[in-house]
């Protein structure tokens, strides 16, 4: 099997490609490394490994030849920067990811798999699941979102199998780490490591779902491996573990010192995801307890 993994140097992406090679594939990686949350890049030596953007159709088309799976993780990938450079998320999330599909479908791929994101559930009464309405606060859920629909177009007029997934807050080893839009996590365990107090958004009640990396690269493998109905693509899947903290929660399991800091525009109150459409579909299950392995961090 020949894998091509976008974005495969971050965060998603690298997790994604060293299961790949474990599991005897070859992998072509595109990443540009244009993610400015993180603190480095994780190219795997074993993987064959191309600086590119995904929007570049010219020099990326030929690395498509011969490739089986695609998972399609590459993006701009954070709400808070979308807001300040919209122009960019909307060009490199949907321009992007059109090319991807393109060069997929000109070389007959047989799956691609897109990381798409929970913020497109925005005000959506919890807890999450894929027929509610879409209700994008911001332009980053929005390109990821017509992101969804462009895979969905692909598979109905081209027939070009896809799966895409909202995930719901990732976070484990690789996470990033810089700037003050890492995810929380991440961020909250490096103000710890430096004796820095951990900075809250607003009043710390917002509810999020949490999802493992390792839960993350599970389900990427059973949507490219596991052969279901033809009925189950072009169609979107909710990956998230189906429990909720408040991040005054997660904050008080990482540290005392704390301090909060004014609430931020355009993000959901509450995150909170169904995941039986996924578990029923493709056997699923997360297998990450959050607060077990906040445990395990020193």
């Amino acid at each position: 099997m020949k894998s091509l993994v976008t974005g495969g140097a971050g965060f998603i992406g690298s997790h994604i490609v060293d299961k790949l090679l474990e599991m005897g594939h070859e992998v072509v990686v595109i990443d540009n490394e244009s993610a400015e949350s993180n603190e480095e890049f994780y190219w795997n030596d074993k993987a064959q490994n191309y600086k590119y953007d995904v929007r570049d159709y010219k020099n990326t088309r030929p690395l498509y030849e011969g490739v089986d799976y695609v998972f399609h993780t590459a993006a701009e990938a954070r709400i808070q920067p979308a807001i300040l450079n919209p122009i960019e998320a909307v060009s490199v999330n949907c321009v992007g990811t059109v090319t991807v599909l393109q060069c997929a479908r000109e070389v007959g791929v047989q799956k691609v798999i897109y990381s798409s994101t929970s913020s497109g559930y925005g005000y959506n009464d919890p807890p999450n699941n894929e027929d509610q309405r879409d209700d994008c606060l911001n332009p980053y859920s929005v390109s990821k979102v017509a992101g969804e629909k462009l895979c969905k177009i692909y598979t109905d007029l081209f027939g070009l199998k896809t799966v895409f997934f909202r995930y719901f807050n990732v976070y484990g080893e690789r996470q990033p780490l810089r700037g003050q839009y890492a995810p929380v996590i991440g961020i909250f365990l490096r103000q710890r490591s430096n004796g820095d107090p951990l900075t809250i958004v607003g009043d710390g009640e917002q509810l999020r779902d949490f999802t493992h990396i390792s839960d993350v690269v599970s389900a990427n493998i059973l949507a490219a491996t596991v052969e279901v109905n033809d009925s189950s693509y072009g169609k979107l899947y909710n990956v998230g573990n189906g429990v909720n903290y408040s991040i005054n929660q997660i904050a008080n399991s990482i540290s005392d010192n704390q301090t909060n800091i004014p609430a931020r525009i355009g993000e959901s109150r509450v995150t909170l995801a169904d995941n039986t459409k996924l578990k029923e579909t493709f056997g699923w299950s997360p297998k990450v307890n959050l607060m077990d392995w906040i445990k395990e961090q020193k």
